[in-house]
């Protein structure tokens, strides 16, 4: 399974890059306001630094003016990849830039329904936002699991991408189901390393070390 950042934020995707286990990023206007920049610099600064995908969205309404962002943030950087509305004007917008080369992300997926018409449109990702799912009471790896078993029957070569991910548990099902990707927030990436056990071992054998005579 691949690991995607969540993040806008270049020390972020800094420090994930350094860990040797990121392999690509994700971004939305909310994550892009917060970091208080120009949003076409900091983009191509995010698209040189990842050395893999890195999902840029839309937030033109209508086709056209989808259409021409998306030219637009794609002739950034070969890595980009255009972030889309799942609803009838993004269909649309999918099938384009499918037809031009395009990659693209349907983001905001909360039903199976919604991620087999997204893939047939043409997209290259799906994101089921399992988080927000959980949210209101439902079983946001469920849906994880209808949308792996759909695109399994047919052989559909989108990939899914787990979003909105809380916490490592929502990562370690996400790899048990077979997922493509997980996209997790920073904080979610530190916390995969961190076990009681390890810390304790880590102390125990460091407090031994002391009395090896040297």
């Amino acid at each position: 399974m691949k690991i995607f950042l969540d993040t806008a934020n270049i020390e972020e995707l800094k420090k994930g890059i350094e860990y040797g286990v990121v392999n690509g990023a994700t971004t939305n206007p909310s994550l892009i306001a917060r970091e208080n920049r120009e949003f076409l610099p900091l983009i191509e600064e995010i698209t040189a630094l990842v050395p893999g995908p890195v999902s840029v969205e839309v937030t033109a309404t209508d086709f056209d003016g989808m259409i021409k962002e998306a030219q637009q943030y794609a002739g950034i950087a070969d890595n980009v990849v255009i972030k889309v509305p799942i609803d009838l004007q993004g269909l649309k917008v999918v099938k384009k830039l499918h037809s031009l080369g395009i990659k693209t992300n349907v983001t905001l997926i909360f039903s199976s329904s919604q991620a087999l018409m997204a893939a047939k449109a043409g997209a290259s990702y799906v994101s089921p936002f399992v988080g927000r799912i959980d949210d209101i009471s439902g079983n946001g790896m469920d849906l994880v699991a209808d949308i792996i078993q759909i695109f399994d029957n047919y052989g559909l070569e989108t990939e899914i991408i787990v979003a909105s991910i809380r916490h490592p548990l929502h990562f370690v099902e996400s790899a048990l189901l077979g997922a493509d990707i997980a996209t997790i927030p920073f904080s979610t990436l530190d916390k995969l390393l961190k076990h009681p056990l390890t810390d304790r071992g880590m102390e125990a054998f460091l407090k031994d070390w002391q009395k090896v005579k040297k």
